[in-house]
């Protein structure tokens, strides 16, 4: 779960350029074949996609028989182009797989990646907002009334008896940052690997209120399509156990899993470097769990509860197809 819409026309971009070069193929290597995909990231490059960086570099999916290509775009995007058999995997969150679902989009969620929904709430220390129940009144900023980001504050109200009107809610974009230094609102809805530690870089002390901590719900992680699931679950069982090997080989050496990185994110050899560890030891934070990749029912049906209650969807889903476990290594 990343800052997906940020780069809605990076996804149009993809979209045009799988129609110009179609999605996906086989090329010889040796006597095995390669299978060439793509594989669909939102937000932009970034440390806290290291695991991804971490398998391609010490040739995971290689060995799995895949030469991955990386796209980073809108979700949404990249999801109904799963769910129309244009491409084969993605990097998506719970809730854009039920969106998915709900619009007759067959894409099946097959390998959890965050074990806690990474969103949360961040306010500096001195406005005492620690707990949901403190967020009644206060001016609240969000990049929009969409995304995770909305779910997630939608669940903490939720949480607290609060309405929406309770609060003055505020559309600020992706400058939290800036728009909590400034004191332009009282708290904002952050990522939790990421705007924290950049106002604590900045010397602010900040209290987090996480979404997690509240309600369980499904962060991001692996998505296929049913007809793949059907007709090639060998391929799509080897993906992912590739992908858990760069997430186990990240979260056991986060220091060569940053060098890795630099290869693959511009300017982060260059970069904070400090601040850039805290963000991926964060993210680290949120991934571990005993067997990774082991999706919760309970977070299915809470997020599907929470869609309902926005109006996001209009009915309950069979949640069998929604989400596997059965793929996991």
């Amino acid at each position: 779960m990343c800052k997906n819409h940020r780069l809605l026309f990076g996804g149009l971009l993809i979209i045009f350029s799988l129609a110009l070069g179609g999605c996906q193929g086989s090329k010889g290597g040796g006597s095995e074949s390669i299978t060439q995909t793509r594989l669909t990231m939102g937000y932009i490059p970034n440390i806290q996609f290291a695991p991804v960086y971490v398998a391609i570099e010490k040739g995971y999916f290689r060995e799995a028989g895949f030469e991955v290509e990386l796209e980073y775009g809108n979700e949404a995007d990249a999801v109904a182009l799963v769910g129309a058999g244009e491409q084969t995997f993605a990097i998506a969150s719970g809730e854009q797989v039920l969106l998915a679902r709900a619009q007759g989009l067959p894409v099946t969620y097959v390998a959890a990646w965050y074990q806690d929904f990474p969103v949360g709430v961040v306010a500096k220390s001195d406005q005492e907002i620690k707990v949901p129940e403190n967020l009644s009144g206060e001016r609240i900023g969000i990049p929009g009334l969409y995304g995770a980001s909305y779910i997630g504050l939608k669940a903490l109200l939720s949480a607290a008896d609060l309405t929406e009107s309770e609060v003055d809610l505020r559309s600020i974009g992706y400058n939290q940052v800036e728009a909590l230094a400034t004191d332009q609102v009282d708290a904002a809805v952050i990522y939790l690997a990421n705007e924290p530690a950049v106002l604590r870089s900045q010397g602010y002390q900040v209290d987090v209120i996480r979404v997690a901590d509240y309600i369980q719900l499904v962060g991001n992680g692996l998505v296929t399509n049913e007809d793949t699931i059907q007709n090639q679950p060998e391929q799509v069982r080897t993906f992912i156990e590739a992908l858990l090997k760069g997430i186990e080989d990240t979260i056991e050496n986060p220091d060569e899993a940053f060098e890795i990185s630099k290869g693959y994110v511009e300017n982060l050899a260059e970069a904070d470097a400090s601040l850039q560890r805290e963000v991926l030891d964060e993210s680290i934070k949120l991934w571990g769990v005993e067997r990774l990749g082991f999706s919760e029912a309970a977070g299915w049906i809470n997020m599907q509860q929470v869609l309902l209650d926005m109006g996001l969807v209009n009915e309950s889903m069979d949640l069998d197809k929604v989400f596997t476990n059965d793929l996991l290594p």
